[in-house]
């Protein structure tokens, strides 16, 4: 029920307005998105690199109305590898495929895909395809395997989520076209006849899915912050005399920073997803919809201020 209701609000545009000029909820996104501006985003990948751990910068923002939001965007984009490789960082970027306006104008979104592509491939680094809500998994997979892939190759990835029911069978398809995976569980509102929803059943598929991404996959990610799944991956690879260089973990800024450290102490490639922007509500409410913890966090730092005030 609390999930539903934080999905819900993440989609309200009028309570995005006034959140966005709060300033408690200012400083909670800071924990989650590295501040509004691509510089302050560079920053945090200074940070992330010191510590041995790598990046993959997103620009905030989906499914825009308007075609110059969409070139803005895209804009914005090439922008940011160019200064990843003048700051010499190690970060990669992350891309939607509904802000580069693919429901404005499918054929001018792949376009503006293809300069990103490019621009990274010049650079020597890589574009992540991120995965939306199931209403764009097949015209995103479609678009990947038809169009980016084959141009562009290693230097385009896709993204899966364990928790829509066709997953499995898509982790196949893209392992034989040998296409670099990243598996998360999912953070949108879906249908049960599309979306487990029993959160073992999403927890079963996504270990299914990522044994056979560590078998045969081209240098899988796994994204989540599962402790259990994640000794699980650990485990699975050691009996298999899988190499740690051959995949890595991906968790979310701000979070479960404890665990990032650990792993990378333990040897382990770690990237940190790092969105930046200032489209932060939407996603702040994802990612309090996905942890309880940070709506306590939330509350708690609510009652301090309030007491604060008294």
């Amino acid at each position: 029920m609390l999930r539903a209701g934080l999905l819900w609000l993440s989609e309200q545009p009028h309570i995005s307005r006034f959140v966005r000029r709060n300033g408690l909820a200012q400083k909670l996104a800071s924990r989650f998105v590295a501040g509004e501006t691509v510089d302050s985003a560079v920053a945090a990948l200074r940070q992330l690199n010191a510590a041995g751990i790598t990046a993959t910068l997103d620009l905030l923002g989906e499914s825009v109305r308007h075609a110059a939001e969409a070139r803005a965007a895209r804009d914005l984009y090439l922008a940011t590898l160019d200064l990843i490789e003048r700051a010499h960082a190690q970060s990669h970027v992350s891309v939607k495929l509904t802000q580069m306006g693919l429901d404005i104008d499918e054929g001018a979104c792949v376009e503006y895909v293809r300069a990103i592509a490019a621009r990274a491939r010049d650079r020597g680094s890589f574009m992540r395809i991120d995965m939306e809500g199931s209403a764009y998994t097949e015209r995103t997979l479609r678009l990947f395997k038809q169009r980016l892939h084959p141009e562009f190759g290693d230097t385009v990835g896709v993204v899966l989520q364990s928790y829509l029911r066709r997953t499995e069978q898509d982790v196949r398809e893209l392992i034989a076209l040998g296409a670099r995976i990243r598996l998360c569980k999912g953070a949108y509102k879906e249908a049960p006849d599309i979306a487990f929803p029993d959160k073992r059943d999403v927890d079963a598929n996504y270990i299914a899915c990522l044994e056979r991404l560590l078998e045969r996959g081209n240098y899988p990610a796994i994204a989540t912050h599962d402790e259990r799944i994640i000794a699980h991956a650990k485990a699975f690879a050691q009996r298999q005399e899988i190499l740690p260089s051959r995949y890595e973990f991906q968790m979310l800024y701000g979070v479960r920073r404890d665990v990032q450290q650990t792993l990378r102490r333990e040897g382990y490639n770690v990237r940190v997803y790092v969105p930046f922007g200032d489209q932060w509500y939407p996603y702040l409410m994802r990612r309090l919809a996905e942890r309880p913890a940070n709506v306590a966090f939330l509350l708690g730092s609510l009652i301090r201020e309030s007491l604060r005030r008294n």
